[in-house]
């Protein structure tokens, strides 16, 4: 017996790299599987590795950017497999630039995919979920990049949106028996050749198994994870991470309201010495002497 035995699941991005492992862990733990990707080839492939390990999976190409793509692959899922249960939105992009360098196009693009794809594939699985009435499961992909990455203002924007929507979701679709989380998962893809350190310079990442984030998202798409809804895990590796909600941190209350001449009074040595590291790797606030323009 699996742990997914009889559920339907859709993998967005799934011919290669970690969403690959998504859809080779949710098969071999029983669930039949939409191998979605926009390159059939690779997508296909996925599809035979899985039937040779004796599952059940059919390919799709439709993209997670347009509506009518979304509403495609559910529709699939539901032709195939009678009904959905899953919702795995993994499909991702990179366009990485320093913020000042950044085109539109560059930003565009990142968001399409990551902010919109995510929304439209969870609506239109929500939506054919709450028909069904048998509840169901929407997980989403963040990034520890939502802490800071240098060169990634549209990616680390877009997976921090991510975070907020599912939130969001978790709340307003509890209702419908529908659990909605999110994970920042690791493993070596071609998207990780793309990291770059704190000081602006490519650094070679360990091999870590795409495949070793699944275990905890088969265990989140279970029956036995049904108390588990709005929450964001870190995966892959050796960890299972789970990450802070943002929260208000340590306040200064003045009654009556603020001046200025109060906050100058209080706010340097009540909260400047509280200011939190930022980025990945929280290095060492660095900007503790201050942000001040180039000099001429």
């Amino acid at each position: 017996m699996g742990l997914l035995d009889g559920k339907a699941a859709v993998v967005t991005g799934a011919g290669r790299g970690i969403g690959k492992g998504h859809a080779l862990q949710f098969a071999k733990n029983g669930a039949s599987v939409v191998v979605n990707d926009i390159d059939k080839d690779v997508a296909d492939e996925v599809v035979a590795e899985i039937k040779e390990l004796g599952g059940n999976a059919i390919s799709n190409t439709d993209s997670v950017g347009e509506k009518a793509g979304a509403d495609a692959m559910v529709a699939a899922c539901v032709e195939a497999f009678g009904k959905i249960d899953i919702m795995m939105a993994n499909a991702g992009i990179a366009r990485d630039r320093t913020f000042l360098k950044m085109s539109e196009e560059e930003f565009d693009s990142v968001m399409n995919i990551h902010v919109k794809g995510t929304f439209l594939c969870h609506q239109a699985a929500a939506l054919q979920m709450k028909e069904q009435g048998t509840g169901g499961v929407l997980l989403s992909t963040v990034s520890a990049a939502h802490f800071g990455n240098f060169g990634q203002t549209n990616y680390s924007g877009a997976k921090g949106a991510i975070a907020s929507m599912t939130y969001t979701m978790a709340m307003e679709l509890a209702r419908y028996g529908i659990r909605v989380n999110a994970i920042s998962p690791s493993g070596t893809t071609r998207m990780s050749d793309t990291y770059v350190g704190p000081d602006g310079k490519k650094h070679p990442m360990p091999f870590i198994d795409p495949e070793l984030n699944g275990p905890v998202i088969a265990y989140l798409c279970s029956d036995e994870g049904n108390y588990i809804s709005g929450q964001i895990f870190g995966t892959g590796g050796e960890r299972i991470a789970l990450l802070e909600q943002p929260k208000y941190g340590h306040t200064l209350f003045m009654p009556g309201g603020w001046t200025v001449e109060e906050v100058q009074k209080n706010f340097k040595q009540n909260l400047g010495n509280k200011l939190e590291a930022l980025g990945i790797t929280k290095p060492p606030y660095p900007f503790a002497d201050g942000i001040n323009p180039p000099e001429k």
